[in-house]
C-alpha cells in the first residue's frame, strides 16, 4: 500500500449547468492558447506584427486537431472498428486519442495556407512557435489525467498516479507517464528558448530542436506505457515513430545550418498580402498618379480619337 500517490479525478467531467465541461477538452484549449499567446510574443520579438500567430493558427489548429484524431484512430483501430466496438466512438476526440505526429505533420499543412496567405514563410513561423507548442503539449497531457488513462508500469513510487477500476482498466498505482511527458516538454520548451537566443536559429532549426527533443524523451515514455498498442520487432509503433522522426530532424539541423545560416531578417514583409489588397492597392497607385497627371487620366482610345475629329470639324463648319 502506497503512503503516497497521486489522486486521479473521480470523473473526468465537470457540469456547468447544462453544458459539460471535459477535462481532456479543457486542457487542450488552454494549451492552444498559451502557444498562440507565447507564439506571438516571440514573433513580434523577431520583427511580426502582433496577431499574425492567431491569424494562422485558425487553419493550423483545425488541421492539427483532425489530423491527430485520424492517426489515433488508424493506429488504434481495433478500439473502434473490431469486433464488438462502435466505429462511431472514432468521433468522439473529447474522450481522448489525439496523435501528436499526425497533429503536428496536418498542423503543418494548416499552418503552409494560412502562411501563403499572409506572404510569409512557415520556417520562420514555425520557429516562432516551438516552444509554445512545447509548453501547449506539457498542459494536453494533463487531460490523459482526467481520463485515467495512458499510464505506465505498476510501480510503488510515491508519485505513483491511482487509477479506479474501469473499462479496461485493473485498479492500482502506476507510472504516470502523463506527468512525465508533461515535466518533459516543458523541459522542451526552455531548451528551444535558450538555444534559439544562443545560435540565432531560424529557418525552421528551432522547430526541428523541438521535434528533435521531443522524440527523444517520447522514445523512452512510450515504452514505459502499458496500455494496447502494434508492435513492430519488439517496439511500439510510437517508439519507432520517435526514433524516425528524431533522426529526420537532426538531419534537417545539420543541413539546414549549411546551406541557410543565421536567422531570417525580414519575417513578415510591410505590406498587406491579403488576397485582393493587392489590386487595391494598384488600383489606389494608379488613381493617385492620374491625379498628378490629369492628361494621363481615361486617355482616348480610337472612339474617342473620332469624336474629337468630329467635333473639329463642326466647329469649323460654325466658324
Amino acid at each position: 500500500m502506497n503512503l503516497a500517490s497521486i489522486p486521479s479525478p473521480s470523473t473526468g467531467v465537470i457540469e456547468l449547468g447544462p453544458i459539460p465541461l471535459r477535462g481532456y477538452a479543457f486542457c487542450i484549449i488552454i494549451g492552444v492558447f498559451v502557444a498562440v499567446w507565447f507564439g506571438n510574443k516571440r514573433w513580434i520579438a523577431r520583427g511580426g506584427k502582433a496577431g499574425t500567430v492567431a491569424d494562422i493558427a485558425v487553419w493550423a489548429v483545425p488541421f492539427g486537431l483532425v489530423g491527430g484524431r485520424l492517426y489515433h484512430v488508424i493506429t488504434d483501430y481495433q478500439l473502434y472498428f473490431s469486433e464488438g466496438e462502435n466505429w462511431v466512438d472514432a468521433f468522439k476526440i473529447w474522450e481522448g486519442g489525439l496523435g501528436i505526429w499526425g497533429a503536428i505533420a496536418f498542423g503543418a499543412v494548416g499552418a503552409w495556407i494560412g502562411c501563403r496567405r499572409r506572404g510569409i514563410p512557415l520556417p520562420a513561423w514555425a520557429d516562432a512557435l516551438a516552444p509554445g507548442i512545447a509548453f501547449a503539449q506539457a498542459i494536453g497531457r494533463w487531460g490523459n489525467w482526467f481520463n485515467q488513462e495512458l499510464y505506465g508500469k505498476p510501480t510503488d513510487l510515491p508519485w505513483a498516479v491511482e487509477i479506479s477500476e474501469g473499462a479496461n482498466r485493473v485498479a492500482g498505482t502506476y507510472h504516470p507517464t502523463f506527468l512525465y511527458e508533461s515535466l518533459w516538454c516543458i523541459g522542451v520548451g526552455l531548451l528551444v528558448i535558450w538555444a534559439d537566443r544562443r545560435f540565432t536559429l531560424g529557418h525552421g532549426r528551432a522547430f526541428a530542436l523541438y521535434v528533435a527533443a521531443y522524440c527523444a524523451g517520447r522514445a523512452w515514455i512510450e515504452y514505459m506505457r502499458v496500455d494496447e498498442a502494434h508492435h513492430i520487432l519488439g517496439l511500439r509503433l510510437n517508439v519507432w515513430t520517435a526514433i524516425i522522426v528524431f533522426v529526420l530532424a537532426v538531419v534537417y539541423i545539420v543541413v539546414s545550418a549549411k546551406l541557410r545560416p543565421g536567422r531570417e531578417e525580414i519575417v513578415e514583409p510591410d505590406r498587406d498580402t491579403t488576397p485582393g489588397k493587392d489590386a487595391d492597392a494598384k488600383d489606389a497607385e494608379q488613381d493617385a498618379d492620374a491625379e498628378k497627371d490629369p492628361l494621363s487620366k481615361d486617355e482616348p482610345g480610337e472612339s474617342g480619337k473620332d469624336l474629337t475629329a468630329e467635333s473639329t470639324e463642326a466647329a469649323a463648319e460654325k466658324g
